[in-house]
Parts: C-alpha cells; structure tokens; sequence
C-alpha cells in the first residue's frame, strides 16, 4: 500500500511517500526556518501563508522524486494536530481534498504518535514493548509503547519544553533561532561544570518534566556575568545543555526499569542533539538497555513519519469522517 503523507503542523510544508508504512520512496520538506529566523521564533500567520503557498509544489515534488502519479496512491494520512490550527488547516484541508476526489481513505495523524513511527523506520526498529520520549515543539513526553496502536504516556512537561528552553536560552544569548543546534555547537567547546544549574526532578516518582526554573537560572546567571567573552558562552551553554540532558537522561532510563522494557527510542526535535543521544546510549548500556534514535533527516517534523503512522491506522480502518477537524492540543 502506498501512503501519501502530508505534513504542515508548525513551520516546515512537508509530502512523502511510503510503502507499507516501512519503506520511503520520497521525502520533502519546504522550510521557513530562514523567514522566522529574524523574529526569534515562528510567526503563526506568516507560517500559515507560507504552507499555502508550498503544499501543491511539495506535494509534486514528492510524487515525482517517488516515480509515481497521484494515481497510483492507495490512501493519505495528514497531521490533525496537535500544532498550530492555521498551520494545520492548509496541509489537512489539502489532503481531505486530494483523498476525497480519488475516493481514497484519509488518515488524521496525531503528530506525537508519528515522531515515535519515524523509529519504525529504521531499518532495524525497535520491538515492543519500549520508551518513547518525544522532544516536538511545546512538548516533552515519555510514553511507555506496548503496541502498533497503544502509547501510554507516563509523563509530559509542566511549563517550558526541552525544545522551547534551548531556543529560549539562546535567544538569551543572542544566538539566534533555532536554539538547538547553535548551543550544541557552541556547547562543544565550553565546559559543562562551569556553572551549576538546577536540575528539577519534580517528584521522585514522578515522569514529569519542568524546565522553567533551568531557564530561568540562566537568565539570572547572564544577568550577573553581562561581559562574556565567546569562551564565557560557551561554557554557559554546555552547563545548560548538561543539565537538559541529565534531567532526560535521568528520567528515560527510570522509566525503562520501571515498564521493565529493554529498549528506549528517542524522536522529535531534541533528538538531533547527537550529545544527547551519546550521553543516553552509554548510561543505558550500563543497564543493558539499547537506544534507538531516527536519523537527522527524520528527526525533525516530515511527512514520512505521518505516512508511517497512517498506514497502520488504515490498516486498522481508524479513519478520518467528514466532521473531524484539526486541533491545537493533545486532549488530556
């Protein structure tokens, strides 16, 4: 079966094709980090305008780098959400259409669920049971996957994301958007014991995640060293991306041994942190648990892992009706 996958929940206008929820034929992605990039931040407006203007050449492109015509499609799956509605709306409404002129099966993807499929496409996935950890946008979320269907999801962010507190901090700095890849460059050459930076557990018990007081401390850190030289940043952004990190770290292997599961895999923005990921691999082989996590390509928001996630929901017949629409948030 092959899937259309459309994508459009925040700032990227993004078409794959996949065959049998494994196999990706093409893969496109339009972004807008360039036009938002001088505002500190995506602007909801100007991110709607933009998907308007690049969901049909996108969508050609990824039919075209796949070999295929439209005819040759056997059903679309698109993001309902959670995203920005004006976002969603454009990618959504394109893809309601273009199923309901070919009679075709639609699939309404719930964005979260499908960074956890861009998993399912390693060539080597992981088996269920496993965590999930999802680093997408506003949210930071463990689920605990027991199924092709079930997520459990055992705890999320009270206030600021991981995703959001790096671009924050950046910003603080004067870094620039996106925070992410910046800091981690500039983390490189700093020292992470530089400064002490809270790392808020929460609860013991608890999978919850909060990263306002981390940002927080850094503002205040920043405020009382106004004069740092390049070395001086370097070293405030590899404490912080240290304390980000032993905070995920922390907390995904303490739900592995909790859910008795041997495998945790990572998705969503946060996982293109290659510190991240190295730091969790080696701390969760000293417990014998393996580590899985999507290529660059696939760690940032693309349609392939919607495509994915619509071929099982297809299969299992959880389909799109004509009164369903997009939405901005998770339902708790």
């Amino acid at each position: 079966m092959i899937i259309l996958g459309i994508e459009s929940s925040c700032d990227e206008t993004a078409a794959a094709v996949v065959k049998d929820g494994r196999q990706i034929l093409s893969s496109v992605v339009a972004s807008q980090v360039d036009t938002h990039a001088k505002y500190g931040g995506v602007v909801p407006e100007l991110a709607s305008r933009m998907h308007v203007e690049a969901i049909t050449p996108v969508v050609d492109q990824a039919l075209a780098d796949a070999g295929i015509t439209r005819d040759a499609i056997d059903g679309v799956a698109a993001t309902r959400g959670p995203g920005l509605i004006g976002a969603l709306l454009v990618g959504f409404s394109f893809a309601r259409a273009f199923a309901w002129a070919r009679k075709l099966p639609l699939a309404g993807v719930n964005h979260l669920e499908a960074h956890i499929y861009s998993l399912m496409l390693l060539e080597h996935p992981p088996v269920f049971p496993f965590i999930a950890l999802v680093v997408s946008g506003g949210h930071t979320n463990i689920y605990h996957v027991t199924s092709p269907h079930d997520f459990k999801r055992l705890g999320q962010t009270r206030d600021d994301a991981a995703g959001e507190a790096f671009d924050k901090v950046a910003k603080m700095m004067g870094l620039g958007y996106p925070g992410g890849p910046v800091i981690e460059r500039l983390a490189k050459t700093g020292n992470p014991a530089a400064a002490s930076f809270p790392r808020s557990m929460l609860q013991k018990d608890s999978f919850d995640f909060s990263f306002s007081g981390l940002k927080s401390a850094v503002a205040r850190y920043l405020h009382e060293h106004p004069d740092l030289d390049e070395a001086g940043k370097a070293d405030v952004a590899a404490s912080f991306q240290t304390a980000v990190i032993d905070v995920l770290t922390r907390k995904l292997i303490r739900a592995a041994l909790s859910c008795k599961c041997s495998q945790i895999g990572v998705a969503g923005g946060v996982s293109a942190n290659r510190t991240f990921v190295e730091t969790l691999t080696r701390e969760a082989k000293k417990r014998r648990i393996d580590v899985y996590a999507p290529p660059l390509s696939l760690c940032g928001d693309n349609a392939a892992m919607i495509a994915a996630r619509g071929y099982t929901m297809i299969q299992n017949n959880e389909l799109c009706g004509p009164d369903q629409d997009v939405y901005s948030r998770v339902k708790v």
